[in-house]
């Protein structure tokens, strides 16, 4: 169970490292900088729209398997199981082994329709749900981890409470731009200028090597059952 929850707690830090989610919040909280605004309302809108679209997909991905699995039959058994696990294994090293390209600039790219909505809280919250509809289905460390919870038989105990905390994990480093922004400006704009220059320098390792650690294990543990194969 350790080493499943360790796993999981490994694809929300790879979720929490989304350029977009960040470039949002700041731009909303350098706009209400300006307008000498409380950058909260905004900010806080825009990531419970994440948030709340996350967890429901989660949730409901979770829910669907389980339905869909009783309402034809369907046992998973244990070979399947571990020939489902040396695949994605497989998988996630091929991932692990491509060298992601550094993107140009300081700063991530904002979507120009999010930057018009920064000033309308409930436009914001709007925004969060749009990005979490479109990101929920195709993050793949998300649907790893989502997968792996609906292939334990039984589910882990209160799992519902495990996907809240996982889309906790995720929206991490925009929260912490949230809450730097109540302090004076220049160590906010220090703070994320580090968060940046830390997010593009060690993000992309950090990616390959938690899928190669990933895959490792899953490949390890479908060959330790070998006889299951």
């Amino acid at each position: 169970m350790l080493l499943f929850l360790l796993a999981l707690a490994g694809f929300a830090f790879l979720d929490s490292l989304d350029m977009l989610l960040v470039g949002v919040t700041t731009a909303v909280v350098f706009d209400s900088r300006l307008s000498r605004r409380s950058p909260v309302p905004g900010a806080l809108s825009f990531l419970a729209g994440v948030f709340a679209v996350t967890t429901t997909f989660g949730i409901t991905f979770v829910l669907g398997l389980r339905f869909l699995t009783n309402l034809v039959s369907f046992d998973i058994t244990p070979t399947m199981r571990y020939w489902a696990e040396l695949l994605v294994g497989v998988i996630l090293l091929l991932l692990g082994s491509v060298r992601l390209s550094k993107g140009g600039g300081d700063a991530p790219v904002v979507p120009a329709w999010a930057l018009e909505a920064r000033r309308k809280p409930l436009l914001l919250g709007l925004v969060g749900v749009v990005i979490g509809l479109a990101q929920s289905p195709t993050a793949v460390p998300y649907l790893a981890a989502l997968t792996m919870i609906s292939a334990r038989d039984p589910h882990p105990p209160l799992w519902p409470l495990i996907i809240v905390i996982y889309c906790v994990i995720a929206l991490l480093p925009p929260a912490l731009v949230l809450l730097t922004s109540l302090l004076p400006q220049s160590r906010a704009r220090q703070f994320y200028r580090s968060l940046i220059r830390g997010l593009k320098r060690f993000g992309p390792k950090c990616i390959r090597i938690l899928l190669l650690l990933a895959g490792m294990g899953l490949i390890a543990d479908a060959l330790i059952h070998h006889g299951a194969l």
